[in-house]
């Protein structure tokens, strides 16, 4: 089997793109939707999440817990928001979140994740990765589009619910 680098899985969903972003850049609701993660803790000062807005990511699968550092990569009001993650200075993971017009009062709220561990350190990732989430390196594809599926319909669920 061929190792999956890259995955977008998209839902529609009945709110404005200012609501579903608001949502998804509110990084409390990563631990409240995510099946992994349990937590985040926004690094340096407040104010409106924006490109270099950093913050910390605490996973869990079955009996394994880790952290991750994060760093906000993309910020556009309204369109797009994604972060790296990364762990011991070493590159892992790019995920994002965009968001599109799907028709009246409808948009289409694609998730997506990239396999950063390439390059030099990337043994050294992959193996990190095992150790600390228990999840194989050829793995990871199958687990996050499952996780990207329950992380899409819970943000649906709130954003939905929370509209006038």
């Amino acid at each position: 089997m061929t190792r999956q680098w890259t995955l977008r899985e998209s839902i529609t969903v009945r709110a404005s793109a200012e609501s579903v972003y608001a949502a998804v850049t509110d990084l409390r609701n990563m631990s409240r939707w995510s099946p992994e993660c349990i937590g985040t803790r926004r690094l340096g000062g407040g104010g409106p999440v924006a490109v270099g807005t950093r913050f910390l990511g605490f996973n869990r699968k079955g009996p394994f817990v880790w952290f991750t550092a994060c760093r906000v990569t993309v910020a556009r009001p309204s369109h797009e928001f994604a972060f790296h993650v990364g762990a011991f200075g070493l590159p892992v993971a790019g995920w994002g979140y965009l968001v599109e017009p799907d028709g009246e009062g409808t948009v289409r709220v694609t998730e997506y994740w990239e396999d950063l561990r390439t390059g030099r350190g990337s043994r050294l990732t992959e193996l990190l990765g095992r150790v600390f989430s228990g999840t194989r390196p050829a793995d990871r594809a199958d687990l996050n589009r499952a996780g990207m599926r329950v992380t899409l319909d819970r943000l649906r669920a709130t954003v939905e619910q929370s509209r006038p």
